[in-house]
C-alpha cells in the first residue's frame, strides 16, 4: 500500500521542525523541502550550472557551491530574475521531493514545507496539517532562535502565506502556544488518528 502524503507547514517560529522531528522519532517517513531545494543546486547538478552561466561566477563561492546570499542580492532586487530563478528550480524541487517521498516505508509520509501553499507544494499531499501560532509568540520564539530583530522577522512573516491563507488549506492545525511536551503530545495524538486514515481522508 503506498503510503499517503500529509502537507506539514507553519509560519516562521511555528515550531514546525520540532513536530516535523517528532513524527520523524514516531517512524515517519518526512521530506523537507528547504533540502530539496539545497539538493538541487548541488555541484554537479545541472541547475547549478545553469544559475552560474545566467548570473556569472560571482554568485559562485571558491569552492564551487552556491553562494546563497549573493544569489539573494541579486533576485530579490530583480523581480524579472527571481522569476527566472523558480521557473527553472520549482520543477527541480518538486521532482526531488516526488522522489525522496516515493522511498518512504511508513504507512503516511510528511512533506515540511514552509512554502507549501504558496508554492503549490500541497497539491503533491493528500492532508494538510498547519502548526498554527499567534504572531507576538511567532515573533518572540523567532528572535529567540536567530537573534535576529523583530523587524526583520516581522518582514518574513509578511512575505510567506498569510495564517487566514494558511489555515484555509488546513485539514487539521496544532495550535503550538504550549511547550515541546506539549506539542509532543499532541503529534502522538494525530499520529494515531493518521494510522486510521487511508489516503489521508476519514
Amino acid at each position: 500500500m503506498k503510503p499517503w502524503i500529509l502537507g506539514l507547514t507553519g509560519g516562521i517560529g511555528s515550531g514546525k521542525s520540532a513536530a516535523a522531528q517528532h513524527f520523524g522519532e514516531l517512524g515517519i517517513h518526512t521530506v523537507d523541502a528547504d533540502y530539496a531545494a539545497r539538493w538541487v543546486v548541488e555541484p554537479g547538478r545541472p541547475a547549478l550550472a545553469k544559475i552560474a552561466a545566467h548570473f556569472g561566477t560571482t554568485i559562485l563561492l571558491p569552492d564551487g557551491q552556491l553562494d546563497r546570499a549573493a544569489l539573494r542580492a541579486q533576485v530579490f532586487a530583480n523581480p524579472e530574475e527571481r522569476r527566472w530563478l523558480e521557473q527553472l528550480l520549482h520543477p527541480l524541487i518538486r521532482q526531488e521531493i516526488i522522489e525522496h517521498l516515493g522511498r518512504a516505508q511508513s504507512p503516511y509520509a510528511i512533506l515540511v514545507s514552509p512554502l507549501l501553499i504558496e508554492s503549490g507544494q500541497y497539491q503533491l499531499t493528500q492532508r494538510v496539517l498547519v502548526v498554527d501560532v499567534p504572531e507576538d509568540l511567532q515573533v518572540q520564539r523567532a528572535m529567540a532562535r536567530d537573534g535576529s530583530d523583530e523587524a526583520q522577522i516581522r518582514a518574513i512573516i509578511a512575505a510567506q502565506a498569510s495564517r487566514e491563507e494558511r489555515l484555509r488549506h488546513a485539514d487539521d492545525v496544532l495550535v503550538n502556544d504550549r511547550d515541546l511536551a506539549w506539542l509532543q503530545g499532541e503529534v502522538e495524538r494525530l499520529h494515531h488518528f493518521y494510522l486510521t486514515l487511508r489516503g489521508g481522508q476519514p
